[in-house]
C-alpha cells in the first residue's frame, strides 16, 4: 500500500508517518516502480505507537520497547510499564487533589454573594 493508504489503515497522518520514520520508529522501504510500498507489519507497528503513546510513552520508550520486543527482553519491558503506571498514578493523584481544591473553591462561591470571588481570589493568589 501507499503511504497514504498505510496513514489512513492506521488512523494518521502521512506527515506522522514520515516524522516516525525520521525518528526510526517505522522503516521506509525502498522505491520500488518509483513508490514505496508498505505492508500490513508496517500498519500494525503504527498502531502500536499510536496505542504505545495513548498509555503516556514517549516516542524514546517507544522506540526501546519496539527493540526490546526484536530481543524478547520482557523483564526491562515490564519495568517501562510499571515505571509508566507509577507515573500515571502519581498524575491522577494531582488531577484528584487539584479537582477536591476546585471543588471546594466552588463550594465556597456558593455559600457568599458578597465579596470577591473565592474562585478568583485563589488564582490571583
Amino acid at each position: 500500500m501507499t503511504i497514504a493508504k498505510l496513514a489512513a489503515a492506521a488512523g494518521v497522518g502521512v506527515e506522522t508517518v514520515r516524522y516516525y520514520q525520521r525518528r526510526g520508529l517505522i522503516d521506509t522501504p525502498a522505491r520500488g516502480a518509483g513508490v514505496r510500498r508498505y505492508g500490513a507489519s508496517d500498519v500494525r507497528r503504527l498502531r502500536f505507537i499510536r496505542s504505545a503513546q495513548a498509555a503516556g510513552f514517549t516516542l524514546e520508550e517507544i522506540g526501546e520497547l519496539l527493540a526490546l520486543d526484536a530481543g524478547n527482553d520482557r523483564a526491562r519491558a515490564r519495568e517501562m510499564a510499571r515505571a509508566r503506571v507509577a507515573a500515571l498514578d502519581a498524575r491522577i493523584a494531582e488531577l484528584q487533589a487539584a479537582r477536591g481544591a476546585l471543588a471546594q473553591l466552588a463550594r465556597e462561591c456558593a455559600a457568599g454573594e458578597a465579596g470577591p470571588c473565592p474562585i478568583i481570589a485563589a488564582f490571583e493568589a
